[in-house]
């Protein structure tokens, strides 16, 4: 399911918040983590508490499942993966804040286009932390800084949860960008909060982009150290 970029102001959520895991997974792998999130879904339930997993990963070009191949100029020796989340084509590599927010959509009371909404929020609340003006572009999933495209959102939902997610340039090397076009869009440029100006690691920038996801969307985040279950998982 591709992002909707038509957003208006999100209905109010219950003033209580509801808990929600945070898994700090380091630096892993894409293919791994993804059959992860797959298995959570799959065999989570109504009482099954969601969780917000945030990781690093190693380089990987990843395809959409209406992904075209053509977009993908020259991999060298970056892998590519065809997945199964909205969208074309985009690069993960270490120096990417990438969260996958794993939620009960229909406990939360928000649809498609709301939770798609609410992360692009979070993402330019938190840029704004470091006067960084961010916008959505109609038509164009994801944030920008100047037409630049700061953060991209892949997402699937299945039976109302939804798991993929958000990727957001902290300090990261952009030259694979330019063996693709991004999220479909030949020539679209790339930026990253540490060209703007912000941080230049990204552990100064997760606390706030985590801070406002769980502000968006309700919850409290009880951080969880990584386990060997968790591991097991991966």
């Amino acid at each position: 399911m591709d992002a909707v970029t038509s957003c208006v102001a999100a209905p109010a959520l219950p003033t209580t918040p509801r808990t929600a895991v945070q898994r700090e997974l380091g630096r892993q792998a894409y293919e791994p983590v993804w059959h992860a999130m797959q298995r959570f879904t799959d065999t989570r339930d109504d009482a099954t508490a969601d969780e917000l997993w945030v990781v690093e990963h190693d380089p990987v070009f990843t395809l959409g499942q209406a992904g075209k191949a053509e977009h993908v100029l020259a991999a060298g020796d970056i892998p590519v993966l065809h997945v199964d989340r909205g969208g074309q084509v985009t690069y993960h590599g270490p120096g990417q804040i990438v969260v996958y927010p794993l939620l009960d959509l229909r406990r939360l009371g928000i649809g498609v286009r709301d939770y798609v909404c609410r992360i692009e929020q979070a993402i330019i609340d938190t840029l704004d932390e470091w006067n960084i003006g961010a916008e959505r572009l109609e038509g164009a999933p994801g944030v920008y800084v100047g037409g630049a495209k700061i953060a991209a959102l892949g997402i699937r939902v299945r039976r109302g949860c939804s798991f993929h997610g958000l990727a957001l340039n902290a300090a990261l090397d952009l030259e694979p960008f330019h063996r693709i076009n991004p999220c479909g869009y030949a020539g679209m440029q790339v930026t990253s909060v540490l060209d703007l100006g912000g941080p230049s690691g990204i552990e100064a920038i997760k606390p706030v982009l985590l801070s406002h996801l769980a502000q968006q969307f309700g919850l409290e985040l009880l951080a969880t150290p990584e386990l060997p279950d968790l591991t097991m998982r991966l």
